[in-house]
């Protein structure tokens, strides 16, 4: 398809920049084949039924974010997938200063070497020492917020807490599955009471989700890839939620990702751990997921097709009018939809 078929005019302003407070007062657009209503996430255990799943993603968020010198050039790094113990791939500001074998010192006493530069532009980024890579990243690294806030504000100490889930336990992601940011205790309590099921997957989500599509038609993009487990457990819990009759609900297009990837022609979820580079676009049959609560994505952006892929190019545009007219805010800190086809 082409690429310009997922254009719309977003106002700059629908861009949140903080989170609602608290964070299930969030409103959500509930989107059917045949209907829109505007309510918040608090209501979401009215909108569900007894014996649905929500599927929460449990990566968190590390301070992917670098700044560093290699000689006298500033030199910008954003990790987005590990490729070994000490090693990381990272999409990199000012890379023409940047030669294989180069080392970036990232302040703190930690540094890193680059090699293996990619098409994409990106480096291997080796990091020095013996204490874990982690820790380094504490020391010198900050939350990595999506490039469409952190381009009209600073990252400060609340990001800290905003830009992590309450499901946040498997470190590896350098972007937070932001559909699940609405979700508070008192909430899960709530869905609880109505019947409704959790479960947890793990996908670290990488800074790919961040690139803008430059090719013009779908068919030429490539998407990044991500690594994701679902474990046998898990996987036997979901099955038995459909075989019961209930809905599986992806929160987040993390979460659907990584459960069609692992989802059969049969519609049976199996086991997984690996790299998945998916790329769902309108006349993809989704196996494994009966519907999503995610936020507002942004113009030709691959999550915008994503979830024209499930509702249908008409019906989505249709809504994010609505959402746009009505001011719903939009990304990682907006406003939420439950997509239910």
């Amino acid at each position: 398809m082409r690429v310009d078929d997922f254009d719309f005019d977003l106002p700059n302003d629908r861009i949140a920049l903080r989170p609602a407070a608290p964070r299930d007062t969030a409103r959500m657009l509930v989107v059917g084949s045949d209907a829109m209503l505007d309510k918040s996430v608090a209501d979401l255990p009215a909108m569900l039924r007894a014996g649905d799943c929500l599927i929460f993603n449990d990566t968190r968020v590390i301070p992917a974010q670098l700044e560093g010198m290699r000689g006298e050039a500033k030199i910008g790094a954003t990790l987005h997938k590990r490729e070994g113990p000490r090693e990381w791939r990272a999409f990199i500001r000012n890379a023409k200063r940047l030669r294989d074998g180069d080392e970036i010192d990232f302040s703190n006493g930690v540094t890193a070497v680059a090699s293996d530069r990619a098409a994409d532009g990106s480096f291997r980024l080796s990091f020095g020492g013996i204490e874990p890579v982690e820790l380094l990243l504490e020391r010198a690294g900050h939350m990595p917020l999506p490039p469409y806030i952190a381009s009209k504000r600073p990252t400060d100490e609340r990001d800290a807490q905003d830009y992590q889930t309450m499901f946040a336990r498997e470190a590896g992601a350098v972007a937070a599955p932001t559909a699940a940011l609405h979700f508070t205790p008192a909430l899960i309590e709530a869905l609880a009471d109505a019947g409704v099921e959790t479960a947890t997957l793990t996908l670290h989500v990488g800074a790919g989700t961040f690139l803008p599509v430059k090719a013009d038609d779908t068919d030429d993009h490539v998407m990044h890839a991500e690594w994701g487990r679902i474990d046998p457990a898990t996987a036997d819990r979901l099955n038995a939620v459909r075989a019961k009759g209930g809905r599986l609900i992806a929160v987040g297009t993390t979460s659907l990702r990584l459960i069609e990837s692992a989802t059969g022609e049969d519609g049976v979820v199996r086991p997984f751990e690996g790299d998945t580079a998916i790329f769902i676009t309108p006349g993809y049959r989704f196996r494994g997921i009966d519907g999503l609560m995610t936020n507002f994505h942004l113009p030709r952006s691959t999550l915008f097709m994503l979830v024209s892929a499930l509702m249908g190019l008409d019906r989505m545009q249709a809504a994010y009018a609505h959402a746009i007219a009505n001011d719903y805010r939009f990304y990682s800190y907006g406003d939420a939809s439950l997509l239910l086809p």
